[in-house]
């Protein structure tokens, strides 16, 4: 305030000095006849505007303006009557548009950009006001404009000037209904077309633009068209400030602004195209290592390759980059706009970009797309947090099926199921690449992933026994868990698996008192159960981080803890039932875990078999899945003494099936434990890695034993804090 009132003394005082015997009306009138001379007594058409007095007398009369606002109060002084009543702004866009003198568009924006931010009554509602303005706006965004910096000025001066006052809004849209709204949903229409045969393949190229939609130069008249175009410039400054400016109109909080923007202005649809051309640039050279390292940008900090960080710095780096800003300006934007505009913006992403490009190459034939893209699609997942944007997403990948799946179910999400088939791609880098995007959506705040890959199969927990057990109210354990820990004890393979490998003095699988010895089980030995059963799945002869320091299953617990908070706050809202329900199958139908858990399984059930960096994106997303606290999910992933319906398997068996193979092998490795042990230190960088006989064999037995050492963790840490 004491600066304004400093300026206010300033001004007045040089008024005085200026023309003392002069009132600011006839001032202010002398100042405008000065301009309006030059035209009808110059003869240097050349003449460039800063080297006459035009400048200087616009600043003039801006600053008469602003000091009389000041004097006058709540009433209109006669110098803003002076300006309206002759349209003085009218005639400036005029001579703006003319660009006589050259450069005088320059000055007629700074003039208009000035007036709406330093005149506090609102103007832009009136008629002499705002249809300047529009005619002001139709001269930005040109092809090979020299003046952008002063248009996003003006048009960010525009837009503050809405935010203070929304009812303007409807001033400065220019909205014509029926052609403008049918020519924004036409647009949509056009995409949902484009992107419903989703079977069709892009043709190999060196970039993901032969498959993009082709985009016209954008004609359609108005602010928002405007606003987008300055987005794609040149200058980081005019970007940002555009950026701004259209985020100052998205974020208004009324609804009905937010359906007047949604139903009857293009912005959607600019929007999800600009999103999609920034994606088409990306080269489909990419290394996906390259990829998944990229931490992401945000649009305000980071709108240029040249300021990301070296360590971000890679071949194509700069289209990802821009790619990405801007998805996170779409976050923002979505999060930002009132309900209806921001679905509406969502799902016009969905159709332009995820539907209308990336399905294509996600169902193309060939590896290095398919690669290139699911790691894109993995961490474009990762950035995107905006609800709307991500119920889209959750959609666009796997659709809305709650009900249980059937095993002949391959087509009715057709990417859903390739997307899971991928998983078990022949090759390693596509299965590795699409098991990090599964892992991303387990990170997300939305309950259909879980529900839809995981929780509707296992509802009516039929992969137990119909009888097998009575639920315990108050967590949902079964009471008849000790006695079937003692079936498993006497379980002619878990026995004949131990007795015929040859290994003398083997360690119980259970190292815990037998039933009959603990009269009184507790909530805490049931879980010391679990824990010490997959601690003791891994024959001793097989285990090697016992021999080094800092490997033990302790180190585990930090970790699990971290990730059941996480996942306890994501799914805090979702309305999971605190214990399991009562098991309600019908005897006759034969239990399916379910397209998604049926690709785990099968990979954990070749961990002997597979790359080593594979083996360890498995068992990451398998424990995600675990840590989540759905007490079906809990009891399906991490109770090894449920006694499981015909035909059904669970982790745990599994794991045992995996056990006895690996028992089996391990008897023709000469010297297994130290060959582990050297493996391991190599795997830890201890070591130079040299060449192994089965190391691919004893890689997978490092990555079985810290999995078993992993799971018991997390089951450790699901304890109730009272019995930890």
């Amino acid at each position: 305030m004491d600066m304004f009132n400093k300026v206010t003394a300033f001004l007045q005082q040089a008024l005085e000095t200026r023309e003392p015997s002069i009132n600011l009306l006839d001032s202010f009138v002398d100042h405008w006849k000065a301009i309006t001379n030059y035209y009808i007594e110059t003869t240097d058409e050349s003449r460039p505007v800063k080297q006459t007095d035009i400048p200087w007398r616009l600043r003039q009369m801006l600053d008469i303006l602003v000091y009389e606002e000041t004097q006058q109060g709540e009433e209109t002084g006669p110098c803003m009557e002076y300006l309206l009543q002759h349209k003085i702004l009218e005639t400036l866009c005029t001579l703006g548009k003319a660009q006589y003198p050259p450069g005088m568009s320059q000055q007629v924006m700074l003039f208009f950009s000035k007036v709406l931010s330093q005149i506090q009554k609102p103007v832009l509602h009136l008629i002499n006001v705002y249809r300047p303005v529009q005619k002001l706006t139709h001269l930005c965004g040109l092809p090979d404009s020299k003046t952008e910096t002063e248009e996003s000025q003006f048009l960010f001066a525009v837009c503050t000037r809405v935010r203070k006052d929304p009812y303007v809004l409807n001033y400065i849209l220019e909205i014509t209904k029926d052609p403008q709204k049918r020519s924004s949903s036409t647009s949509d229409e056009a995409v949902e077309e484009g992107a419903s045969s989703p079977e069709r393949s892009p043709s190999p190229s060196t970039s993901a633009a032969s498959s993009c939609p082709s985009t016209s130069p954008q004609t359609a008249p108005g602010i928002i068209p405007v606003l987008v175009h300055l987005a794609k410039s040149q200058k980081s400054r005019v970007v940002l400030r555009s950026m701004e400016s259209l985020l100052l109109l998205v974020s208004l909080p009324q609804e009905d602004t937010g359906h007047l923007l949604a139903e009857q202005t293009p912005l959607c649809h600019l929007l999800a195209q600009r999103l999609t051309e920034l994606y088409c640039l990306i080269p489909s050279s990419l290394d996906p290592a390259d990829i998944h390292s990229y931490s992401g940008a945000q649009w305000r900090d980071q709108l240029t390759q040249d300021t990301t960080e070296e360590s971000q710095s890679f071949p194509g780096s700069e289209n990802v980059h821009r790619f990405f800003c801007f998805l996170d300006y779409c976050n923002e934007l979505t999060k930002e706009a009132p309900r209806a505009l921001g679905v509406k913006m969502a799902r016009a992403i969905h159709l332009q970009w995820l539907k209308g490009v990336i399905q294509p190459h996600l169902l193309q034939m060939s590896e290095v797309g398919i690669l290139v893209h699911t790691a894109l699609l993995s961490c474009s997942v990762r950035h995107i947090r905006s609800p709307a944007l991500l119920e889209e997403l959750v959609q666009f990948l796997l659709g809305s099926d709650t009900h249980y799946e059937q095993r002949q179910d391959t087509h009715t999400h057709v990417l859903r199921y390739r997307l899971i088939e991928h998983c078990n791609h022949i090759s390693d880098e596509i299965s590795i690449t699409t098991l990090r995007l599964f892992e991303e959506l387990l990170q997300k705040p939305n309950k259909s992933i879980l529900t839809n890959l995981v929780l509707r199969n296992i509802e009516k927990r039929s992969y137990r026994l119909p009888g097998s057990g009575v639920t315990d109210e108050r967590h949902g354990a079964e009471s008849d868990v000790l006695e079937e820990s003692e079936e498993l004890e006497e379980d002619p393979f878990f026995t004949d698996m131990y007795e015929d490998s040859g290994f003398g003095g083997q360690e119980p699988l259970l190292s815990l008192p037998s039933v009959r010895e603990r009269p009184n089980p507790s909530e805490h030995t049931q879980v010391a159960a679990i824990v010490n059963s997959f601690l003791c799945l891994v024959p001793q002869e097989a285990k090697t981080s016992h021999l080094v320091q800092g490997a033990g299953y302790d180190t585990y617990v930090h970790d699990a803890h971290k990730l059941l908070k996480e996942c306890t706050v994501l799914s805090r809202d979702w309305n999971w039932p605190d214990s399991a329900k009562t098991n309600e199958t019908n005897p006759a139908t034969d239990f399916y875990e379910g397209h998604f858990l049926q690709i785990l399984f099968d990979r954990i059930a070749r961990i002997l078999e597979q790359p080593y960096e594979l083996n360890l994106q498995v068992t990451s997303v398998l424990s995600k899945l675990a840590v989540f606290s759905h007490p079906h999910l809990h009891e399906y992933l991490l109770d090894p003494y449920i006694s499981l319906s015909p035909g059904a398997r669970s982790l745990f068996s599994t794991l045992v099936r995996v056990i006895g193979d690996l028992m089996q092998r391990i008897q023709h490795i000469h010297g297994v434990t130290d060959k582990l042990m050297m493996i391991r230190r190599q795997l830890m960088g201890l070591e130079e890695e040299t060449m192994v006989d089965h190391v691919t064999l004893l890689k997978g037995v490092i990555v079985l034993e810290e999995f078993c050492k992993e799971l018991a963790a997390i089951a450790f840490v699901k304890l109730p804090i009272e019995e930890q």
